[in-house]
């Protein structure tokens, strides 16, 4: 398996445990403002490393191109995470990171209505597999529909994997042309800065103050590991195609249904673990498939 899949398969470990560290948090901090500092901590991060090969570009970015990644940052880092952090006032954890693993199944479709990827067999068959993961999750929420408090969780964890998987299918032409880390600093810059602006409503610079010592240390882990998990999903995005590199979220709902477990109390029903297997054999099939992006 190449270093850009092993950096993906970091990524679906690194979103799956943030995704229970927000539950931590998602109790005391509204979800635009969990957004907001999650990024914020994440920005600080990545800029040291950024400055150097920003600064050794030979010509300026043109204008365009830094609207094109600012508008992509705030849809990957603002509205995809808000949507998801409002989710997960709903949902459990590990539901949740189920339902996000439909992120590779969109991408394939995205990028296959935009001419970017060629679906192989054996790349279908993973993304396929995974959604069959994800259903076999919902299968109890599907029996209680009539008497459950309504969707709007499940729809919001679906709305951020659909947010994610245009930006993943858009990101690529601006990965071929600069380098991943200023391009990830910049994305986060633009992305913090417009849910600072987004935020206000929910009176974030006077309620920082009233934070617990649990929901600021579940915030600085978001932060921390979003900045290094984003710079591998951007490397993993420059050097694979982007249903390849996405497929590997289905990482993600494992890491939370252990982890819920462990830290949350959200016992998993035989729903959840039966999903596994066919989430495993599905990245078994992705990782071994051939690389289709069209030239």
């Amino acid at each position: 398996m190449s270093l850009a899949l092993w950096a993906a398969a970091a990524t679906g470990v690194q979103v799956g445990a943030a995704i229970v560290a927000s539950r931590f948090a998602v109790a005391e901090v509204p979800p635009l403002t969990l957004a907001m500092l999650r990024y914020a901590i994440g920005f600080a991060c990545l800029l040291p490393f950024a400055l150097r090969p920003f600064a050794a570009m030979p010509r300026p970015i043109p204008a365009r191109d830094l609207g094109a990644m600012a508008a992509l940052g705030i849809g990957q880092f603002g509205v995809l995470i808000a949507l998801l952090n409002f989710g997960l006032q709903r949902v459990a954890a590990a539901p949740a990171a189920l339902i996000f693993s439909l992120f590779p199944l969109l991408t394939l479709a995205l990028a296959a209505a935009l001419g970017r990827e060629r679906a192989s067999w054996r790349l279908l068959a993973g993304v396929v597999l995974s959604i069959t993961g994800v259903g076999l999750t919902l299968l109890p929420k599907l029996h209680a529909g009539a008497q459950g408090s309504g969707w709007w969780g499940e729809l919001a964890v679906l709305g951020a994997a659909a947010t994610g998987a245009l930006c993943s299918v858009l990101y690529r032409p601006y990965l071929q042309r600069y380098p991943v880390v200023p391009v990830s600093a910049f994305a986060m810059m633009a992305s913090v800065a417009a849910l600072a602006l987004l935020a206000l409503p929910e009176a974030w610079p006077a309620r920082l103050a009233t934070f617990s010592g649990v929901a600021w240390a579940a915030i600085a882990f978001i932060g921390l590991s979003s900045g290094i998990g984003y710079f591998w999903w951007l490397y993993a995005l420059k050097h694979e195609s982007p249903t390849r590199v996405t497929v590997f979220l289905a990482l993600n709902p494992v890491t939370a249904a252990l982890l819920g477990w462990l830290l949350l109390g959200e016992q998993p029903g035989a729903a959840g673990w039966l999903a596994l297997l066919p989430i495993a054999a599905g990245l078994w099939l992705a990782a071994t498939a051939t690389d289709n992006r069209r030239p």
